[in-house]
């Protein structure tokens, strides 16, 4: 797993975009008491439960790779 440049930036997009998604979609409600691992974890499972970005393989699910995940999730929705 290649580190993307600027990874922890395009992380911070994700998780506010995954959030806002996450809310407008009604699937969730984040309290500011949550942690930034939690709602990784969440926002990955979310995206991947509606069909967004392509899971990984259970084995290989980490905070690490969900968080390599969401960062590319983040670039290609900038880019689009």
């Amino acid at each position: 797993m290649k580190k993307l440049k600027n990874e922890g930036e395009l992380l911070k997009t994700a998780i506010a975009d995954g959030m806002k998604y996450g809310e407008d979609r009604g699937a969730v409600i984040f309290e500011a008491t949550d942690s930034a691992t939690e709602k990784i974890a969440y926002i990955y499972r979310l995206l991947v439960h509606d069909k967004i970005i392509q899971p990984l393989p259970e084995d290989q699910v980490s905070q690490k790779s969900m968080k390599h995940k969401l960062a590319i999730w983040a670039s290609k929705k900038k880019k689009g």
